[in-house]
């Protein structure tokens, strides 16, 4: 319940998504968040830091710590189900929809950027 609790958050799945790439700083990580305001950025990556799901790296960017990692593998199936149930609902706009603002993985073999699973058993 404590997981859900923390994912189920306004936000929070959405930083632990635009972090699946690799470091961001606050700012862009700001960015690729439609612009959150700054409070409620600070308060889940507060948050998200406690869990122990990101950290933040010497020159203040945060990443993915290896149990971040963990959760996002662990999303991908729903990522995936998400991806189904968009093209169900509106064939013509899951065409056309941008994978990444739609949150969606490009494959379902894939991290989202093309590259494949490390040691995906999905």
């Amino acid at each position: 319940m404590a997981a859900l609790d923390l994912f189920g958050r306004r936000w929070s799945l959405r930083i632990l998504w635009e972090l699946r790439a690799g470091p961001l700083g606050f700012r862009p990580l700001q960015k690729r968040c439609d612009d959150m305001s700054s409070s409620v950025m600070r308060q889940r990556l507060t948050e998200l830091l406690d869990a122990q799901v990101i950290h933040q790296l010497p020159d203040s960017r945060y990443e993915l710590t290896p149990l971040g990692q963990e959760a996002r593998h662990a999303l991908n199936p729903l990522a995936r189900w998400a991806e189904r149930w968009a093209a169900t609902i509106d064939p013509q706009g899951a065409d056309h929809a941008d994978d990444q603002s739609a949150g969606r993985v490009s494959h379902p073999d894939t991290l989202g950027d093309g590259a494949p699973e490390r040691g995906s058993a999905d």
